[in-house]
């Protein structure tokens, strides 16, 4: 019996039409392809599939009943009320969480600064590479100073086919931003070595971790990261030697990656953001008070949340509603567990023996 795999219509329709959006925008703002770099074609179709890919996931994710109530309840927040306060939260969080990845820093230091490089490296490589490849970043030499042999070259960068700025050839600036890459490759190589000297030598995650979704994605970053830069060695220090095997194996192994994006571990990169809205909920939560468990007599968690998890688990089908009118939902984890342990105890004493 063949199976066919279900296609939810509503999250294909959301990838198709962010696909076509993205398109558009390259293809305007590469001034219809003439700022477009041809050799970039196969990077653009990766893309292309992984924008695709990655709507599609999350929009089926965004449908899960609870995540679609964080998600509107966040939404709901944010646009009643206190608006430029929330904005500021969600900026803040953002800074914090996204940019200096500071959530992990309770875990290890030294896992905040292996996750810091790698984060840092992957963002940053992604806005500068998407524009480039969309074709809405581009790099002329300016005529005048073009025409003159004795003047000194000037680069002028253009966004979307505007000038937005220009630099001297060989100034300090220019050699930062021509070598922007470099950095970036030299923070996941950082980032992904801790990580990966981690795995190979604690005997916890060995004992748990899995190549194709632990081993797999460090060494993935890697080759993608060495290759990059060995671009960069050969043009500057080789004469050019082995750079076509470096530029195929970096192709291959970044176009591997835009395609993993939407399937693998490499997901949570566009879940991740959505965490910050949480922190909204969990504020307006607190100020419209906090649940007490009834038998602990102690706050555990906002009101709010305790409603929202009632209403998403009859919506799934489960209903923790009590013979007294009560719900199972409104005690605590350590109500709860009391709670059994005085059934179980209850139980035994029933039954005329305490153990067996």
């Amino acid at each position: 019996m063949r199976h066919r795999f279900p296609i939810d219509k509503k999250a294909f329709l959301a990838a198709a039409v962010a696909t076509l959006l993205c398109v558009a925008f390259s293809f305007y703002g590469s001034r219809k392809l003439q700022n477009f770099d041809p050799a970039l074609i196969a990077y653009l179709f990766g893309t292309l599939f992984a924008l695709a890919g990655a709507v599609y996931r999350y929009a089926v994710w965004l449908q899960r009943p609870p995540t679609w109530l964080y998600f509107k309840r966040t939404w709901q927040f944010v646009f009643n009320g206190s608006l430029l306060a929330h904005l500021w939260l969600l900026t803040k969080e953002s800074v914090r969480n996204l940019a200096f990845q500071a959530f992990i820093y309770p875990r290890s230091r030294l896992r905040w600064f292996a996750h810091f490089m790698l984060a840092s490296g992957c963002l940053a490589a992604f806005a500068i590479t998407i524009p480039l490849t969309l074709g809405w970043i581009h790099f002329t030499l300016d005529p005048a100073s073009a025409a003159d042999p004795a003047a000194i070259k000037i680069y002028n960068a253009h966004f979307f086919g505007f000038t937005v700025m220009n630099f001297e050839l060989g100034s300090t600036l220019a050699f930062l931003i021509f070598h922007a890459l470099t950095w970036c490759s030299w923070l996941v190589i950082i980032g992904c070595l801790i990580f990966l000297i981690k795995r190979l030598t604690n005997a916890g995650l060995i004992a748990t971790q899995t190549f194709e979704g632990d081993l797999l994605p460090l060494i993935l970053l890697i080759i993608i990261s060495v290759t990059g830069l060995g671009l960069n060695f050969s043009y500057a220090f080789l004469k050019g030697f082995a750079y076509d095997f470096m530029a195929v194996t970096h192709a291959i192994s970044v176009i591997l990656f835009l395609v993993w994006i939407p399937f693998g571990k490499f997901f949570h990169i566009i879940q991740r953001p959505a965490q910050i809205g949480v922190h909204v909920y969990l504020k307006e939560g607190e100020k419209k008070g906090m649940a007490i468990c009834p038998h602990t007599h102690q706050p555990f968690t906002t009101q709010l949340h305790v409603d929202d998890l009632k209403t998403v688990t009859k919506e799934l089908g489960f209903d923790f509603t009590l013979e007294d009118g009560s719900s199972h939902l409104d005690y605590s984890p350590e109500g709860k567990r009391s709670l059994l342990a005085k059934a179980h105890l209850a139980a035994r004493c029933e039954s005329g023996t305490y153990f067996g």
